[in-house]
């Protein structure tokens, strides 16, 4: 589905003002959930310029009021939207959520995961999207940036400052060590993919095990680089 273009600077947005609005009521937990669904989709679907407030009211049975209201603006609904979709990556940070298993099989888990969640062809999609909008709209790469990496960044950032405190690894700079596992999971295999090149299940678990060698070689305690 075409969604009708917009910009940062048309009626959909109100300038100068991101900041949510409070409703007259307390916000309706299942109406802002579907609003960031259909939000989403729209996003990913159609990019930034693509999507219009009207039509994700329309579809998720609001009004552009009731969006202005819980949101503030296109930017800010943006923003929801793409933190609602890195949520799903952040859960593997918690420590609720984490698999159980030697910090090597925890670390091997979570680069599992992240780059499941890269590399599904949806999401390759809207960060090629993004790019293009962004040279246009610089607000909206630094919109992405901040709503996903970098908060995904600082939730495993967190994690890794966890597992030095409980003596698992030893890191003098968690922010930079999560910079450093994320490129090495990635790798070339990372590029392949954003240019229609197939990468192979076996060449993906070679990298992904190559990157947790060498991350706990790094920065392991004693006894954990041990297979």
């Amino acid at each position: 589905m075409s969604i009708a273009g917009s910009s940062l600077s048309e009626k959909n947005s109100r300038p100068g003002d991101s900041r949510p609005r409070r409703a007259g009521r307390p916000a309706d937990a299942a109406k802002r959930h579907k609003i960031l669904e259909v939000a989403a989709r729209s996003f990913f679907d159609d990019g930034f310029a693509g999507t219009a407030i009207e039509q994700i009211a329309a579809h998720a049975g609001v009004s552009k009021v009731t969006i202005y209201n819980q949101f503030g603006d296109k930017r800010a609904l943006f923003a929801a939207a793409v933190e609602r979709e890195c949520e799903k990556m952040r859960g593997y940070f918690s420590l609720d959520e984490m698999p159980a298993g030697t910090i090597r099989e925890r670390l091997t888990a979570i680069g599992a995961a992240m780059l499941a969640f890269l590399h599904r062809p949806e999401m390759i999609q809207f960060e090629r999207r993004i790019a293009a909008e962004t040279e246009q709209e610089p607000a909206v790469g630094e919109a992405f940036l901040e709503a996903g990496p970098r908060r995904m960044k600082q939730a495993f950032s967190a994690w890794l400052r966890h597992v030095c405190a409980a003596g698992e690894l030893t890191i003098p700079d968690a922010d930079l060590a999560a910079e450093q596992f994320v490129a090495l999971c990635k790798g070339m295999g990372d590029l392949e993919h954003r240019f229609g090149v197939r990468v192979t299940a076996d060449a993906s678990q070679r990298r992904l095990a190559g990157a947790v060698d060498m991350f706990l070689a790094a920065y392991g305690a004693a006894g954990a680089i041990k297979k």
